[in-house]
């Protein structure tokens, strides 16, 4: 579709050569396991924030979300509302509570580690559980991030997808594998700004281009104004679309990528600000992709279908900017692959190494043996997923769709529960876990009701963590008594921020 031009080369070179610098630059500074998981703790309001929405937002915000928004109007918004909701909530109720309840747990530098050091689980089934279940649900969620580079470096290059896919995966596993946390948190606060430039201003100058917004939504009205009702269907199954779109706010409560940045936070008191920066970055971000489907319906010369409505940002990039430019917002859409698709690799090494290997395979294992594993496994998972990834009619919004109810019915109600409910016990954690997961992992494979199986999930989940946790006996005094640290440091932190404005 587009002819490979020197120019777009070099936009892109320039970017991967930054990229690859920055790990090359931290990989020096890894000497610690805390330093390659967590960046020893030390992350700001600003890198923390930018660092987190990248990560989650991944190609998908880029690619999947337009041509959602293609294919369906301004529906789409359901969609990109819960994920605001979802956001919000989880900034506003969860980050501060986890970032301390993690160094009040023994210093947790992992979610899995957090959930066993909170339960007191010596046997370590908690942990154990926990490590399968993100193995499982991340090399799909890595595998669609790599399929989104894939399709970018074959459609921008003319390259084969085989090839493409490749080239793709291959510069996200070289960084992660050079740089750990920080050189992930750098690189995704950089692109995370590249993201939001590029996704406000392409369809800003597709409507300059076009006339104005009221042509655009006048062509629109005429040639598809099914495309211009937020609420196209009121039926049942209507209904159930919108509950299954709003449904995906609630997954960010179990989203291991995003959780490691509340962790990592210097100072606790900065995240109020990074709630902030976060929330002006999520809602532009996701309102301006929406648009950018609606907008590419009129700007098209031709009309998307199928799997290619996913390329609706790629084209529009083409068609109303020089090359140069088009490299750069092309190189965006690369740096909301890599930011995701790293930093899950990266949840994803830490969960094998410290979780699994360093709690099953060698309890004596240094913190330069454990890197050494990580790095390992960021080349086997990395493996893995490019072979899920090797079919190019995959839908980048199905695969993260799957991957994202995974872990927030099976995590979810459990970090949220974990952080607010004192009487909730071991066994009530692990119920909720396996509860969750499999309902995902069931309810996909019928679609019963067409209902998005987060929502199933997340509510068996919960039902199972109360049903057991009443039914069980109640926890310790002295896990008990660490819930009731992990509080109080929350209230002095918030009475020492008063006093200072």
């Amino acid at each position: 579709m587009f002819q490979t031009n020197i120019v777009v080369l070099s936009a892109f070179a320039l970017y991967l050569l930054a990229m690859l610098s920055i790990g090359v630059y931290y990989s020096r500074s890894q000497q610690r396991l805390s330093d390659y998981i967590l960046g020893g703790r030390s992350l700001g309001p600003w890198i923390t924030s930018m660092s987190a929405e990248a990560s989650d937002m991944s190609g998908w915000m880029l690619m999947g979300l337009p041509g959602f928004a293609y294919a369906i109007g301004i529906s789409a918004f359901w969609t990109a509302f819960g994920l605001c909701l979802g956001t919000f909530l989880n900034w506003h109720f969860v980050s501060r509570r986890l970032r301390n309840y993690t160094e009040v747990a023994n210093n947790s530098l992992t979610m899995p580690d957090y959930l066993k050091n909170r339960f007191h689980d010596e046997q370590n089934i908690i942990r154990l559980i926990s490590a399968i279940f993100i193995l499982i649900f991340f090399l799909i969620y890595t595998s669609s991030g790599f399929v989104a580079g894939g399709k970018l470096f074959q459609t921008v290059f003319g390259m084969d997808y085989f090839h493409a896919l490749l080239l793709g995966a291959g510069v996200v596993v070289i960084y992660t594998f050079l740089g750990g946390f920080m050189a992930v948190c750098w690189t995704d606060f950089i692109q995370g700004c590249m993201m939001f430039l590029a996704i406000v201003l392409v369809p800003i100058v597709g409507v300059v281009s076009y006339g104005g917004l009221s042509p655009v939504l006048e062509r629109v009205a005429t040639d598809s104004p099914q495309l211009l009702q937020l609420v196209p269907d009121t039926s049942m199954t209507g209904i159930i679309a919108i509950i299954s779109a709003i449904g995906w706010g609630v997954g960010y409560f179990g989203q291991p990528h995003i959780l490691v940045r509340f962790m990592a936070i210097g100072d606790p008191m900065e995240l109020k600000k990074a709630k902030h920066i976060a929330m002006t970055w999520v809602i532009i971000s996701l309102a301006a992709a929406v648009f950018v489907g609606l907008v590419g319906k009129v700007v098209l010369q031709t009309p998307l279908s199928g799997a290619d409505s996913e390329k609706v940002f790629l084209i529009m990039s083409e068609e109303l900017f020089p090359p140069f430019l088009s490299g750069l917002i092309w190189s965006a859409v690369l740096a909301a692959i890599m930011s995701t698709a790293s930093s899950q690799l990266l949840v994803t090494a830490s969960a094998i190494s410290k979780d699994i290997y360093h709690t099953f395979v060698n309890t004596k294992a240094s913190d330069r043996e454990l890197i050494y594993v990580s790095r390992f496994t960021v080349l086997i998972v990395a493996a893995v997923a490019i072979y899920l990834a090797l079919d190019p009619n995959n839908y980048i919004l199905t695969m993260v769709a799957y991957a994202w109810a995974g872990f927030g019915a099976a995590f979810g109600p459990c970090i949220l529960l974990s952080l607010f409910w004192k009487r909730m016990t071991k066994n009530g954690a692990l119920a909720g876990i396996v509860v969750g997961g499999l309902t995902v992992l069931i309810w996909k494979q019928f679609a019963w009701f067409g209902l998005y199986e987060i929502v199933p999930g997340f509510i068996f989940s919960l039902l199972a963590i109360y049903l057991v946790s009443k039914w069980d006996a109640p926890p310790s005094a002295e896990i008990q008594a660490e819930f009731d640290r992990a509080v109080s440091l929350k209230q002095k932190i918030t009475v020492l921020k008063n006093e200072d404005e």
